[in-house]
């Protein structure tokens, strides 16, 4: 199945979930709703457990042309020949990620707000830049916050930037006209009962974006 690259909208991050098949099911919704990414995040599960949910996600997000990338774990996204990797500061370099997934694989990389970060990884080979956060984080409170100034400048590095952090669906065009690629949500997607509702609202608000800047491009120009 052809894994689409490079894509612009919502990234989905998945929750911490033991039920597998409620996993599956909820982020199955979600990628019905228009997801054009999903990373597997799961910081406090049994390595078994990981790899069983990890497979399950390669095998659910394929038919939707989705490429599932896995939270930190190089040898995870191998394991279960995943689309690529997503690596902090504590995490492999992107080249020597790719040295392991391949030419092909994406990696992404965590800048968090250091556009020297930013530019050290974009040298390195990540496929995308990850910034934030960019709101308060319930995921992540303590997280140094991002200026929005900050996409604004990365885009001379000429790479896909993501955007994450406490992202709300009132933010996406906020996001969108600083020059995000795409929006990474964890809690926005999954505290509510329908992660499917919750999904199609965030797509919508990025679906009017893109659709005002086809038609008038000065409009998103700062």
């Amino acid at each position: 199945m052809q894994i689409n690259w490079p894509v612009r909208g919502l990234y989905a991050i998945t929750p911490e979930q033991a039920d597998t098949q409620r996993l599956l099911l909820q982020v199955e919704a979600v990628l019905d709703a228009g997801a054009v990414v999903l990373q597997y995040r799961a910081k406090s599960t049994n390595a078994g457990l990981r790899l069983e949910q990890a497979i399950a996600l390669r095998v659910l997000s394929a038919p939707y042309g989705v490429p599932l990338i896995i939270n930190d774990d190089v040898q995870l996204a191998k394991a279960v020949a995943a689309a690529g990797v997503h690596l902090g500061s504590d995490d492999a370099d992107p080249q020597q990620a790719r040295e392991i997934l391949g030419e092909h694989a994406i990696i992404g990389a965590s800048c968090y707000a250091s556009m020297e970060r930013a530019q050290t990884m974009s040298s390195a080979g990540a496929s995308y830049l990850a910034f934030g956060a960019f709101y308060t984080s319930p995921t992540k409170p303590e997280a140094v916050r991002a200026p929005l100034q900050l996409l604004q400048a990365a885009q001379s590095l000429g790479k896909p930037l993501v955007a994450i952090g406490g992202i709300l669906p009132q933010h996406v065009a906020a996001l969108h006209a600083a020059g995000a690629d795409l929006f990474a949500v964890i809690s926005g997607l999954w505290c509510g009962n329908d992660s499917g509702v919750a999904a199609s609202e965030y797509v919508a608000q990025w679906d009017a974006c893109e659709d005002i800047a086809a038609t008038d491009p000065d409009s998103f120009i700062s």
